[in-house]
Formats: structure tokens, sequence, C-alpha cells
């Protein structure tokens, strides 16, 4: 990365987010992880946060996963207690 601080993430965001790639199909489980963790990042980045919180992580889930898997990661969302409704997150329309 190039930015020159790193980046702290919530305990139990981090705990949930990574029990969450744990249950992802294995092809599923880097690219998720890369695109999520960098697009969250940033997230806090534009608040002027050093500290990754739940809603960073959710906004880049849903902004960044395609919407042919959306199924699957709400259902991923859901079994480890992510709550991406209180954020007013929810599938796009195709």
């Amino acid at each position: 990365m190039s930015e020159s601080f790193k980046m702290t993430w919530e305990k139990t965001t981090e705990e949930k987010f990574k029990k969450m790639l744990s249950k992802m199909p294995i092809f599923h489980r880097h690219m998720t992880e890369v695109t999520a963790t960098q697009k969250a990042e940033s997230n806090a980045r534009e608040r002027g946060s050093r500290i990754v919180e739940e809603a960073d992580l959710l906004k880049a889930m849903f902004s960044e996963v395609p919407l042919q898997f959306y199924s699957l990661m709400i259902r991923l969302l859901d079994d480890v207690g992510f709550d991406y409704k209180k954020y007013q997150l929810g599938p796009r329309k195709a």
C-alpha cells in the first residue's frame, strides 16, 4: 500500500470479516479479502479516520461485490452477525 500509515480495524469487525471469508468458496476468498479490505480502508480514510469500522467494511462489500454474488454475500453477512440494515444498505437493483 502506498499510504504512509497502517490502518487499524475494530476488533469485532475484523473477526467477523475473517469468519465470513472462511465460509466463502475458496476461489472467492482472496479476491474478496483484497478488494473489500482496500475499499473499507479507503472508506475510513475518507472519513478522516485510521480505524476501519463496521460501516466502512459493509459499504465496501455492497459497492464492490458483483450483483451475481449478492445472495451469497447477504447469507454470509447474516451468518456472521453483520447488521447491514442499520446502515440502510441492501441489494442493488439489476
